[in-house]
């Protein structure tokens, strides 16, 4: 007999344990030889990560479909492992050290990085103990890291052969450059703030006119809210059909504080309608200018250091063509070494006392700043490697478009081909030291030599220098004889952006470069689950390595799910203070009910609103379904193996019989379909509608009876209906279906498998005329609860019922469901009439009418005006709300969620009006 409540917090850790110790989740568990495969590879998260609700959602989607993959047989494989993560990780441990006084530095490379993975053994990857806790069945014994050797091998084979191919190169481009972590990043590791700042105008004047602020044709008026990038101008843009510059297209101007002359060109990035029309352009460090430049010709020259200071004095690219006064020396001395900040409020100072500053404005804009260094970002032009994206992207592009890979919500290929159809070289080079270093090494002539070894390098090296004539040769033979790796090469110091080797995932988790068993069988991999914001980071990129080396799309669909955000719809941030913490949801109300919840919520393209109400509310309706087992088991209900669904007699158990399996198709449906809130809510309305409130209410009586007959079909019914829901729901609630399914295997008796190992339900009996029956006596008991409701008739007050228009098969139903009426609807005297008594209250039921008289059990007067009353503070509840969205200042200012809230309410509100108005129209028309 089950206990009389059901506490998650002890079931679910040790179900947990039974899973693990009977390695049900390892590949291929519960399938049979030859059966079909069904591979998912899981995101990757961070080493650093702890689970948020991005992760919960992501991993419960991916958990129902293995899940339910799983029991339907075929060969399944969920891959887990976990992403080095590059920056994250090397701040955690540099952390660590400067606690005790201690910098890489000091450390050395080698040192540093035997203390990453120290940490990493000791602390990372706390994520993963995690997953299990919400339940997440992947075969961990297959856990990989992007940083094993394994994965290792993979990377290096795919850079060597990428660079052989011509698809890797070396090139000097710009990037988001840290200043604070001294490394490239990533665009999606730049964060956009508005930030409160200036527009300054600055007169540039132009060469061989006489500068006079006061006169227009002396100087081009440029506006920057970046004066200290001014230093690095190498051109002025104005549109080619702007009337005002004209003129003075293909003359120079003369680029203050530096001396510079520089030309005016023609480029239509210039925006007449902004600013001045005039742009100045600086290559070296705008990612616009940086194009403006390469059509016009224009030198990129770079005036900061890596830290993002000033470098003029010690700067070549700087220096190369100019013959400066003392009086510039000067102030390039006062510049040369300042924090990009000071040196903007120095030129800034300059450039009015030279009354070369027009207006200084106001300006709010977004500023890039690196999620993990936190300062802004500089586009800093700087050597790094680069892979050939656009030829990778073709191929990639071409599946999408031909369906070979499908993506669902369909929306999101057009984001797919905007990104890659406008793809540009992809920068995977980072001045890390924790990640996978760069296979490459450069001879004493800066030569570069890439390979799988230092030794292959060397080999390489030899080779190439011998075939030289002249010095190097002479020198490379005179040491043929002892030669060293480190005698002639020098290795790369930098690694590999950590979106390179997840890049690999879907192949490399599975063995490859060697042909393994595993990668045979599970690639390609079926579907991939994921967010929308690494479509490209990551989905994009495994498509152009999956194709590139496999000759195959390493998925077939890519499923992207939206994202969590608060109750009012607002995004989660630790500043907003708004940040849900899922493992504390799991430790108060399960894991079970966060997923039900997720799943329920998880619509296409829809954004899940995440109320811990919802989640309580779902926490119940496991809480139901553990009372209405129990329920059953207190009358009776046990498996009886001789129970076949088609022979059942009773019609209420021919209806149950037939919604099951109207229900096991809208499940099977939903999640084949990807519609999990479909799933859910068709598994939710059997369950908790269905079976626990209309079925038991319905056995009641028979439980309670004397037909033993009867009795036992319905108690070997119950139990069969009961296991198929715990079939149905495991996906979805695997920790109380796994415990239900073992406490209800019968007296003495234990399940010859674990529920997650057991077949996935079918369709069987569908009775539509049994159907048909006792969904119209639900609809008819349903109505008349409801109309009792709306008009504050008494829980306690028994009605009279008058059934109007009655058919035979009605006057049948009745006659059958009489009992079932009366107790269910409180319903004292039941007749059937030709016509509507007056003062009642009126339910369609079939071709039928029912009635139910209101004039002895109500005052419809006292009534009337409540609902009028009521109706009259909802309708001027509304009318606020629509003035207020009606406002354009309002739903242009307010945040995003709190609009979004105002409309919800305003929908709320017109739901009740719509109630009040039909329980108003009742009580008129029975007055």
């Amino acid at each position: 007999m089950l206990e009389k409540t059901y506490d998650a917090k002890a079931v679910e850790p040790r179900i947990g344990q039974i899973w693990e110790a009977a390695d049900a989740f390892r590949a291929g568990a519960g399938s049979k030889p030859g059966a079909e495969a069904f591979t998912i590879v899981i995101p990757p998260p961070n080493v650093t990560g702890s689970l948020h609700m991005g992760h919960a959602l992501n991993n419960t989607l991916q958990d129902i479909l293995v899940r339910f993959e799983r029991m339907r047989g075929k060969n399944v494989l969920w891959q887990p492992g976990m992403d080095h993560a590059g920056i994250a990780t090397q701040m955690v441990v540099e952390r660590k050290l400067t606690e005790r006084q201690e910098h890489r530095r000091d450390l050395g490379r080698e040192k540093f990085v035997e203390r990453v993975w120290e940490w990493k053994d000791e602390s990372g990857g706390a994520i993963m103990n995690q997953l299990k806790r919400l339940g997440a069945s992947c075969d961990w014994s297959r856990e990989r890291f992007t940083m094993d050797e394994g994965l290792s091998e993979a990377v290096i084979e795919v850079f060597v052969s990428l660079y052989k191919q011509g698809l890797i190169y070396k090139d000097k481009r710009l990037v988001n450059w840290d200043p604070k972590l001294l490394t490239a990043i990533s665009d999606l590791e730049v964060e956009q703030h508005e930030v409160d700042g200036h527009l300054w105008h600055f007169r540039y004047p132009i060469e061989g006119e006489r500068f006079d602020p006061e006169n227009l044709a002396t100087f081009i008026t440029v506006a920057t809210t970046r004066p200290e990038t001014m230093l690095g101008d190498t051109g002025v843009a104005v549109h080619p059909g702007d009337e005002r510059y004209k003129h003075l297209i293909g003359r120079n101007v003369v680029l203050p504080i530096v001396g510079r002359s520089i030309p005016i060109v023609a480029d239509e990035y210039s925006d007449p309608e902004k600013g001045t029309g005039a742009v100045k352009i600086t290559p070296a460090h705008d990612f616009n200018d940086f194009e403006v430049g390469k059509r016009n010709g224009l030198k990129a020259v770079n005036v900061m250091t890596p830290e993002a200071a000033v470098t003029l004095l010690n700067n070549e690219d700087f220096l190369d063509g100019l013959e400066p006064t003392a009086a510039q020396r000067r102030l390039w001395k006062e510049l040369d070494g300042l924090d990009r900040f000071e040196a903007r409020k120095a030129i800034v100072k300059i450039m009015e006392e030279g009354a070369m500053l027009a207006q200084t404005e106001p300006h709010r804009h977004t500023v890039p700043h690196g999620d993990r260094g936190g300062v802004p970002i500089e586009p800093f032009l700087t050597d790094q490697w680069y892979v050939d994206a656009k030829t990778l992207a073709r191929p990639a592009i071409a599946s999408v478009r031909e369906e070979r890979t499908n993506f669902v919500p369909k929306n999101w290929e057009k984001t797919y081909f905007e990104w890659m159809e406008n793809i540009q070289p992809w920068c995977i080079s980072r001045q890390l030291w924790w990640g996978h270093q760069i296979p490459a090494w450069y001879g004493p002539d800066g030569h570069v030599f890439v390979a799988k070894t230092d030794k292959e390098a060397l080999d390489d090296a030899v080779e190439y220098y011998l075939a030289l004539e002249g010095p190097w040769k002479s020198w490379v033979e005179d040491r043929l004889e002892n030669f060293e790796p480190g005698d002639i090469l020098t290795r790369d110091e930098d690694v590999l952006d950590t979106w390179f080797s997840s890049a690999l995932w879907p192949f490399s988790t599975l063995g490859w470069p060697r042909q393994t068993p595993e990668l045979k069988t599970y690639y390609p991999t079926s579907v991939l689950v994921t967010g929308f914001d690494i479509i490209f980071f990551w989905v994009a990129r495994m498509m152009m390595m999956g194709l590139h080396f496999m000759d195959e799309e390493p998925f077939h669909t890519v499923y992207v799910h939206a994202l969590v955000r608060d109750k009012n719809g607002a995004k989660m941030s630790k500043s907003k203070g708004n940040v849900i913490d899922p493992l504390e949801l799991i430790d108060e109300y399960g894991a079970d009910a966060l997923r039900f919840t997720l799943s329920i919520m998880a619509a296409q393209g829809r954004d899940v609103k995440l109320d811990p109400a919802r989640i309580a509310g779902y926490r119940n309706f496991g809480t139901k379904l553990w009372n209405a087992t129990r329920f059953g088991q207190l009358n009776g209900a046990a498996l009886n193996p001789d129970f076949r669904p088609q022979d059942a007699k009773l019609t209420v158990n021919r209806w149950i019989l037939t919604e099951l399996s109207r229900t096991v198709r809208k499940v099977t449906g939903g999640i084949e379909s990807y519609r999990f809130n479909e799933a859910a809510g068709a598994a939710y309305g059997f369950v908790w509608n269905l079976f626990c409130d209309w079925y038991v209410e319905l056995l009641k009586p028979v439980f309670a009876g004397q037909d033993e007959a009867a009795k036992a079909e319905s108690q070997a019914c119950m139990a069969y209906v009961l296991d198929e829901i715990y079939k149905l729901l495991h996906p979805m609630m695997p920790f109380i279906t796994e415990e239900l399914w073992a406490l209800t295997a019968g007296e003495g008796r234990s399940r010859d498998d674990l529920l997650c190992l057991t077949a996935w339900p079918e369709a069987g009996l569908e009775d539509e005329d049994a159907a048909a029956e006792i969904n119209w006596l639900v609809e008819l008991v349903s109505g008349i609860r409801s109309v009792r409701s709306e008009m504050n008739v008494p829980p306690s007050a028994i009605a009279p019922l008058v059934i109007v228009g009655a058919n035979a098969t009605t006057r049948e139903r009745v006659g059958r469901h009489d009992p079932a009426i009366r107790r269910l609807a409180r319903i004292g005297e039941l007749g059937f009439d030709d016509a509507a008594p007056r003062a009642s209250a009126q339910i369609v039921a079939g071709e039928a009418t029912a009635c139910l008289p209101l004039g002895d059990l109500i005052d419809l007067d006292a009534e009337a005006a409540r609902l009028e009353k009521a109706l009259a503070k909802t309708t001027g509840d509304m009318a606020r709300i629509e003035k207020k969205l009606a406002n354009p200042q309002f739903v242009a200012k307010a945040a995003q969620d709190v609009v979004e809230g105002e409309r919800e309410k305003l929908a709320e509100l017109a739901d009740a009006r719509g109630k009040l108005e039909t329980a108003l129209g009742r009580v008129r028309e029975a007055d």
